[in-house]
């Protein structure tokens, strides 16, 4: 029997995925509804600025309409499904049903799917669940219909043993991560689709830079766990032991959530509202292809940001490690998502020489040549040109849009020029701008504790800020940008100058007049 053609993938990202034919089973799926918020989506003003609202009050003014969630609930029980909770502060029901009763519902498609990686099937939505008018416009997204996965972590490994490579703490040194200060009072959450963290090899490691391990609570989402054991694993302890050596005093809360749509925006979420942890920086180093994402699914990821943002909370995210490409086949510029997110401070990747204390050089980070990858950067298809970068000079994109320009900063991220970290039992090196985003989400712990409040979205206040409090990156490219005087597709503003930056946010809290020259 010949296997059924493939139907065009809900998924652009998936379409690499071999369609095996329809669902099988009756076991109950459950699925997250994402309703629209009240009124405007909320837009915190320029910097300083406090959150648009503290978290017990965000419900009444951007969560969703109540008469909206009774409307969808009785839609739901027409169609057999049952409720196991709903959210109004953070826009989410959550319904359970058969699959014939999702099927009819949501008008799709479910099927099994191959991942080329082999690994097991896949439930999978052939097109995008659609719903009636009365429905339709009070719904953003329904998640959970798709299994398959829709980031991957962006952090890489040396092909050979590197010559020259730092701890975080060396590396917060040369980048001038104020001193005195080791983010004390924050709470920072680590955003994961996969892998483990052990607390044995942090604690070891925190040990060997003789520095006390901080407090690491792991938090679980939609039924994703920490799971030692793969190569994700790289991924989850780098991104813990950058925190941890470079913002001791802070917590460390890594939310574990399943690699699909729904885990992914449940994941942000539930960490930008979380009343227990209340974390003040978000750190996130997976993400795919802007164009990958279902227009619903990045609808509703960026809804989850802009939550933050309005919450006060700063989230840090790895643009990707593929070049201008993003990976994609095309040859094509192509950008990272959530990095690619106006509420994201995207980070992107340099190759960084140093002499003791001194950085000697520092360039675009591009090892395509050896297939050791290279950082991402480019203009977004999916979002427009925000005002804090219309003096920036970004590129058009395709078709002449005039998009935003990713990343905003950058950080040592070649795997030649890794991290000295500790991944299950054994001491390795590991680079990518995965490393960059909890470098960065750790400088801001550290500025958070000084200014007494939470930088929240950071992007107003950097752009005015300008050249002065970073390392200008004006040598590389990423295959297509190239580096340049100013903000570039490639390393954004630069790398940081950490007391510099600090000091210019102190001068603008007190409201002592302009920020400094550019």
């Amino acid at each position: 029997m010949s296997t059924p053609a493939a139907p065009r993938p809900h998924w652009p990202l998936a379409s690499e995925a071999r369609y095996l034919g329809p669902h099988e089973g009756a076991d109950p799926i459950d699925v997250t509804v994402v309703m629209r918020r009240r009124g405007d989506h909320p837009a915190p003003a320029a910097w300083p600025h406090q959150a648009a609202v503290r978290r017990e009050d965000f419900g009444a003014q951007w969560g969703a309409d109540p008469a909206d969630a009774e409307t969808i609930r009785n839609f739901a029980r027409g169609h057999g499904l049952t409720e196991t909770s709903c959210e109004l502060h953070r826009r989410v029901m959550h319904l359970r049903g058969t699959p014939q009763a999702l099927e009819q519902a949501f008008g799709a498609q479910l099927g099994r799917y191959q991942m080329p990686d082999g690994g097991p099937e896949l439930m999978g939505c052939k097109l995008p669940p659609s719903l009636p008018s009365d429905i339709s416009s009070r719904v953003i997204a329904v998640l959970g219909l798709d299994k398959r996965p829709v980031a991957r972590p962006h952090f890489r490994r040396p092909a050979a043993t590197p010559a020259k490579t730092y701890t975080p703490v060396q590396l917060g040194t040369l980048y001038q991560f104020p001193a005195k200060l080791d983010g004390t009072g924050q709470n920072v959450a680590v955003i994961e689709l996969g892998g483990g963290f052990t607390r044995s090899d942090f604690t070891q490691y925190m040990q060997s830079l003789g520095i006390k391990p901080p407090t690491v609570n792991v938090v679980s989402v939609q039924g994703g766990t920490s799971q030692p054991g793969g190569d994700a694993d790289g991924e989850v302890m780098l991104d813990v032991e950058v925190i941890g050596a470079l913002a001791p005093g802070a917590n460390i809360d890594v939310y574990f959530a399943p690699n699909t749509d729904q885990g992914f925006y449940e994941a942000i979420s539930q960490a930008a509202h979380d009343a227990t942890h209340q974390p003040s920086v978000i750190s996130i180093s997976w993400g795919g292809p802007e164009d990958s994402w279902s227009a619903s699914s990045l609808n509703a990821m960026e809804s989850a940001l802009q939550d933050a943002a309005a919450l006060g909370v700063t989230v840090t995210v790895a643009c990707g490690d593929s070049g201008f490409t993003d990976g994609e086949s095309d040859d094509k510029p192509h950008v990272d998502f959530p990095a690619s997110s106006p509420y994201a401070l995207a980070c992107g990747g340099t190759k960084l020489v140093a002499s003791a204390t001194a950085i000697t050089s520092e360039t675009v980070w591009n090892e395509l040549a050896t297939n050791e990858g290279a950082t991402g950067g480019g203009v977004s298809a999916s979002f427009a040109l925000p005002t804090w970068q219309k003096s920036m000079k970004v590129p058009k994109g395709a078709n002449g849009f005039a998009g935003r320009g990713s990343p905003d900063v950058a950080g040592n991220a070649d795997p030649n020029t890794g991290y000295q970290v500790r991944v299950d039992g054994q001491n390795e090196v590991i680079g990518g701008t995965s490393a960059v985003a909890p470098l960065w989400a750790a400088l801001i712990a550290r500025f958070n504790q000084q200014l007494g409040q939470n930088i929240g979205d950071p992007h107003e206040a950097f752009y005015s800020i300008g050249l002065t409090a970073f390392h200008d990156i004006t040598q590389g490219s990423n295959g297509k940008f190239k580096a340049a005087k100013g903000w570039d597709a490639c390393t954004g503003l630069g790398t940081p100058k950490g007391q510099t930056l600090l000091d210019a946010l102190v001068k603008l809290k007190a409201g002592s007049g302009k920020a400094p020259a550019k």
